[in-house]
């Protein structure tokens, strides 16, 4: 049996205090920050943070309703399935605002996606190996 070290609750806080970065922990660097991003970079920050926040959120409603059905016993019904529809369909709204902050369509970033995905599996298929093997660059 190996032994198992106890880390100080204290200490482990003090670490993250240490290791957040200063947009993370003071409202003032984080309102630069985005300043910073809207004026030098035209970045569409509202948007950004819109989406980022709402599809975070909506797909874990999503995956809520998957674990349900998967792991706690909840019927597949016509009912759920239109719930799942539903919170799918909020995703998707989120996405709109993702696209709409970085001026692409959903039609360029299916193409982004296909070229990725394509490269990784030049054979059409999915390989565990090429999942877990990327090449240099392979996002």
């Amino acid at each position: 049996m190996t032994d198992k070290k106890v880390i100080d609750s204290d200490k482990y806080v003090e670490f993250v205090r240490q290791t957040t970065s200063p947009a993370s922990s003071d409202f003032a660097q984080l309102l630069a920050r985005m300043t910073e991003l809207e004026t030098t970079h035209c970045a569409d920050v509202p948007r950004l943070l819109t989406a980022a926040l709402g599809m975070s959120a909506e797909c874990g409603e999503l995956v809520e309703i998957i674990k349900k059905i998967l792991l706690q016993g909840k019927s597949y019904s016509e009912d759920n399935a239109i719930h799942m529809k539903k919170e799918a369909g909020d995703v998707l709204w989120y996405m709109s605002q993702l696209c709409i902050a970085l001026n692409t369509t959903f039609e360029e970033l299916m193409e982004i996606n296909y070229q990725k995905l394509s490269a990784r599996y030049p054979e059409g298929t999915f390989s565990v190996y090429k999942s877990e093997n990327r090449a240099e660059g392979d996002i």
